[in-house]
């Protein structure tokens, strides 16, 4: 079906295509492996602004590895195609002993914390390529209205209303955490996780090749990739989490001191990125996820790390 604009993005780029094949996408986007003949390159049909993700790529770019964006039309990115094993395969195989698992668990999380390195003169989200930010009201105020909308709009059938209206407190309980971020500037990349990052062992160790999909970044606290990446973090292998709040704290830029409470921050950060998958239709996998974490934490609270 994208033929025709796999042909047009082939010669803007100077090449033939040899081959098309499709990669698993994001749950906004679709993505395609092209052959060059010379180099393979990655198009990405659909997801958000490509001019601001762009943008956002070429800043994250220097501190942290990303892809080089090659071209960039409405509605399609074309990346460079990076070589490296997706985190998620590596975490979902079972081969991973303990300590393995938090070494490269310290590795995903100091090249995280590397993303913050990008700062901006304000909190919110970008409004063009340039990555200038709008004005917005502070995340500690903006939680539980955006909690209490988002519980109006979730599938019947997916949380009660016991645990919709638990919920909605245990965010109101935890909403004034934020206050002591609400002026952080950073950039966040907001959807850190295992399926987003390209890994390669070497040697004894780990390396991360890429950061990829970078279509929800705005500018704020870094605890909240820490908090996305923690969010489905039992079915880690044992010592990944560890490791990665470890190496999280480790590489952080150092004009940023880490508050006390961080992990707490980046939890609660979180509910906001919850609340808002579990509006999906029904069938929605991460959506039906997410769900079990509201429920999980709608009746033990929030946990410490």
């Amino acid at each position: 079906m994208w033929s025709s604009e796999i042909q047009g993005i082939a010669a803007a780029l100077g090449g033939e295509v040899v081959s098309a094949t499709v990669l698993a996408g994001g749950f906004s986007h679709e993505t395609c492996l092209v052959d060059l003949g010379e180099r393979q390159v990655v198009v990405r049909f659909g997801g958000g602004d490509s001019v601001i993700e762009a943008g956002v790529m070429a800043a994250a770019r220097q501190h942290v590895p990303v892809p080089e964006v090659l071209l960039v039309r409405a509605g399609v990115m074309v990346i460079e195609y990076v070589n490296g094993t997706v985190l998620s395969q590596v975490l979902d195989d079972g081969r991973l002993a303990e300590g393995e698992a938090r070494a490269l668990g310290a590795e995903v999380g100091r090249v995280v914390a590397g993303i913050a390195a990008v700062t901006f003169g304000r909190p919110g989200f970008f409004v063009d390529g340039n990555l200038a930010v709008d004005e917005q009201v502070p995340w500690s105020r903006q939680l539980v209205p955006m909690v209490e909308n988002c519980m109006g709009q979730v599938p019947g059938g997916r949380l009660d209303d016991g645990i919709r209206d638990a919920w909605v407190r245990l965010c109101a309980e935890n909403a004034a955490v934020l206050e002591s971020v609400d002026g952080h500037a950073r950039l966040v990349h907001a959807d850190i996780n295992p399926k987003n990052i390209l890994v390669t062992r070497v040697g004894g160790g780990w390396r991360v090749d890429a950061v990829l999909d970078w279509e929800f970044s705005y500018s704020g606290c870094a605890y909240g990739d820490a908090g996305n990446m923690a969010r489905f973090g039992a079915g880690y292998p044992d010592g990944f989490l560890a490791g990665f709040g470890a190496g999280f704290a480790d590489g952080q830029p150092g004009d940023l001191p880490l508050v006390a409470d961080w992990k707490r921050v980046g939890r609660v950060l979180d509910m906001f990125a919850l609340s808002d998958l579990v509006t999906r239709p029904d069938g929605h996998a991460v959506a039906d996820q997410a769900a079990e974490q509201i429920r999980l934490w709608a009746r033990r609270g929030l946990p410490g790390g």
